[in-house]
């Protein structure tokens, strides 16, 4: 399973490697328990935007979008209790 690192922990990271560079990418990743494959996107991805993505647990692409996804299960599951209801009371009222 894939760890999931926070935004800052990847910022120091990268910092570290750039303090660091002496030890190299593969000793710098290594010093942090990641791979060397891991430490290179980060670093490309802040060097190409000007910020690294951190899109938290179940992989949503902004914070919208998760809110978003939170408010349609809770839709859901209230149109669900709201079906028994009518049919309690269907049955209830027989």
């Amino acid at each position: 399973m894939a760890k999931h690192f926070d935004k800052q922990f990847k910022l120091d990271a990268v910092q570290y490697y750039h303090d660091h560079r002496d030890r190299g990418l593969v000793g710098c990743a290594k010093n942090l328990g990641i791979s060397q494959q891991t430490l290179s996107r980060w670093q490309k991805e802040l060097r190409d935007t000007g910020d690294i993505t951190c899109r938290g647990s179940g992989n949503y692409a902004s914070d919208e979008a998760k809110e978003m996804a939170a408010l349609k299960r809770k839709l859901h599951d209230t149109e669900d209790a709201l079906d028994v209801l009518k049919k309690a009371i269907g049955i209830l009222g027989n």
